[in-house]
């Protein structure tokens, strides 16, 4: 009776074995697809948290210049530096949040006035990059997360906002959080860029709900 018992565990564990063996093995096939797919992209993000700040990107871009060599969208771009294992280093500009290009459901209303302004703007140009000091240097992307000063000494930032081609952020906070939205309103005000004719459902989800919940 107890021989039976201790065959029907050492089956049991068999099974057990194998299931997790499976198991184990899936997760490897999984990790691996994963690193095949993102190692393809012309840039790469790396693993950073929203709780990033490091003073080797201080050291390595505050108050440096670097040129621009390409721009992503209204509030993304690259300049010529490298970063990690990609020749150029990708920035986030703090305070604005433009319209997406290349949505699920295409272009976001304003998107390309926004991407062609910055483009336009800043593009080639020899900018200067200025980090938080009070905040992180990185997004969850590994993007570095820059204030712009343009070579006429106004931040590419800001201009975005004052014409009309972005919305202040105000998910996160920043050093000019507050005047931030200042020049936003005035923007608004004045019916500049999007502003003219931009409807509530055309805005970003993160600042339609936040106006929605403001009423």
């Amino acid at each position: 009776m107890s021989r039976k018992r201790k065959t029907g565990n050492y089956a049991m564990s068999n099974r057990t074995r194998k299931f997790l063996f499976s198991l184990l093995l899936t997760f490897m096939l999984f990790l691996a697809f994963l690193d095949n797919s993102y190692s393809g992209h012309k840039w790469r993000f790396g693993q950073y948290s929203t709780n990033t700040k490091t003073n080797s990107d201080f050291e390595k871009y505050h108050s440096n210049t670097f040129t621009v060599t390409n721009v992503i969208d209204g509030d993304t771009l690259d300049i010529n530096c490298r970063d990690n294992q990609n020749s150029n280093t990708r920035i986030r500009l703090i305070g604005i949040d433009t319209p997406e290009i290349n949505t699920e459901s295409g272009d976001m209303y304003f998107a390309r006035e926004a991407s062609d302004f910055a483009r336009k703007t800043s593009l080639g140009k020899h900018v200067t990059v200025y980090l938080d000091e009070k905040e992180n240097t990185r997004d969850i992307y590994g993007r570095l997360l820059a204030y712009i000063l343009l070579p006429d000494g106004v931040f590419l930032n800001e201009i975005m906002l004052s014409e009309g081609f972005a919305y202040a952020y105000t998910k996160y906070r920043h050093s000019f959080y507050n005047k931030y939205n200042q020049i936003e309103s005035r923007a608004r005000s004045g019916k500049k860029g999007l502003w003219l004719n931009v409807t509530p459902e055309q805005m970003p989800k993160w600042r339609h709900d936040r106006d929605a919940e403001a009423k």
